[in-house]
């Protein structure tokens, strides 16, 4: 192997000058990874935040309810849980690829029959729960009425006709999903008990409309409600 001596050449520049072999170059800055995805994406930061910021003024109760993701579904499908007396496993179109498994204790109130084919309310933004072996992928929400003829009654919540499936429902005027913050990941509505803090201001009124305190829940077709069960409580 031949060696070469690491001596600068008399007769290269940086010699005659004094300099050194390597100049020395200003580093550059890179860009961050979110820059490089605008970059990629053709958006500027500037609309990106715009983007981010939604295009309705809401206010701190509208923010908070926000976090959960309450959408319209449809009941494709129910069987009886194999393990469980007081458990129906449903499979429910929410307006994704595939519908979702949920678990509900709907079962000593209504026939699987009744529930096949009909339009739902779902929480949509649960931490899965094995239920029994089963594991759930949301919550059906009901009206329930634990004084009706000395038995608790239990209704579906059902969004008016003419919703679309898989659209998220609103508190208050109706805003498309695009115009509205993003919902809190699973693993935060557990921790901070979102949901528990919502639910027991979430009623049906005097028309048997559903409603958190005085902001009605709709959809692009009107408000929420349930067959009869009115000023009754709603998980």
């Amino acid at each position: 192997v031949r060696f070469v001596s690491a001596h600068v050449c008399r007769s290269s520049p940086y010699a005659s000058r004094g300099g050194k072999l390597f100049p020395k170059h200003k580093t550059a800055t890179l860009p961050s990874r979110d820059q490089l995805r605008l970059r990629c994406a053709g958006t500027t930061e500037a609309e990106a935040e715009a983007e981010a910021t939604p295009a309705v003024d809401l206010t701190e109760d509208q923010v908070e309810l926000y976090r959960v993701d309450i959408r319209a579904g449809k009941i494709l499908s129910v069987q009886e849980h194999e393990e469980a007396d007081s458990l129906y496993i449903e499979q429910i179109d929410v307006g994704e690829e595939e519908p979702r498994t949920i678990v509900s204790g709907l079962r000593p109130y209504m026939p699987a029959s009744s529930l096949e084919g009909k339009m739902c309310v779902v929480l949509a933004n649960l931490k899965p729960r094995n239920m029994r072996g089963v594991k759930s992928h949301g919550m059906l929400l009901c009206a329930s009425d634990k004084e009706t003829e000395g038995e608790e009654k239990v209704e579906l919540l059902v969004p008016k006709e003419g919703t679309q499936v898989g659209e998220r429902l609103c508190f208050g005027e109706f805003v498309s999903a695009e115009a509205l913050p993003g919902p809190d990941g699973p693993n935060k509505i557990q921790k901070k008990k979102v949901w528990e803090k919502l639910q027991p201001d979430l009623r049906t009124n005097e028309e048997g409309g559903a409603a958190w305190k005085d902001l009605p829940m709709v959809s692009s077709a009107g408000q929420v409600g349930c067959d009869t069960l009115k000023n009754s409580n709603i998980s």
